[in-house]
């Protein structure tokens, strides 16, 4: 994967202007930039920044996010605070200028904006962490890469019951309408006769 170090700055400005800075820390951050890199990657064969996770114990995290931090922090793009969560420190981020827009796609853009809400506004650091800890992540031990293909097990593989009474009936179906046919007018078995006669 070609890794678009600019893209994933403007991705960061992107997720810090779009999330109040109260619901987006750093285990967020890490967690939005991860699913929208492999959902992308599911969606179009492409990743949107192409950046390497690791197995962390927090679940996956993103190499060049903090190298990435520190240049938008110093180019006054970006301002990183800290604040207290219940008896812990946690990073807040705000946006100071606007991510070069040019670079995303529509569908890129709808990506981000269901993870930032996934992430951001339907979970805890706490819940996201633990539900970032799927196949993917367990298949690798602490420090390795989390391969893009290995995205894959993110989708679901437990059939529901209402797929599988579906799948019942189907079977039935086409049990009763085999039982009903003669197998001897099979059309293999006619020309069978046919040549035997």
């Amino acid at each position: 994967m070609q890794f678009d170090r600019e893209k994933l700055k403007d991705t960061v400005l992107y997720i810090c202007s779009h999330c109040e800075p109260s619901q987006l820390g750093a285990v967020k951050l890490h967690k939005v930039l991860y699913y929208s890199d492999m959902i992308q990657f599911l969606a179009v064969g492409s990743p949107l920044t192409g950046a390497t996770y690791r197995k962390r114990p927090h679940g996956p995290t993103c190499d060049a996010l903090l190298p990435v931090l520190r240049e938008l922090t110093g180019a006054n793009a970006l301002e990183i605070g800290e604040a207290d969560y219940f008896g812990y420190k946690k990073k807040e981020f705000r946006a100071l200028t606007k991510p070069a827009m040019e670079r995303f796609s529509e569908s890129e853009i709808l990506i981000l904006d269901e993870m930032i809400d996934f992430v951001c506004r339907n979970n805890t650091a706490k819940t996201i962490s633990e539900f970032s800890h799927a196949v993917p992540w367990e298949i690798v031990d602490f420090g390795e890469e989390l391969r893009y293909h290995n995205a894959l097990h993110l989708i679901p593989s437990q059939v529901s019951k209402e797929t599988f009474d579906w799948a019942e009936q189907q079977a039935a179906d086409i049990e009763a309408e085999r039982s009903q046919s003669d197998p001897m007018d099979y059309p293999a078995f006619s020309t069978l006769r046919a040549l035997v006669s």
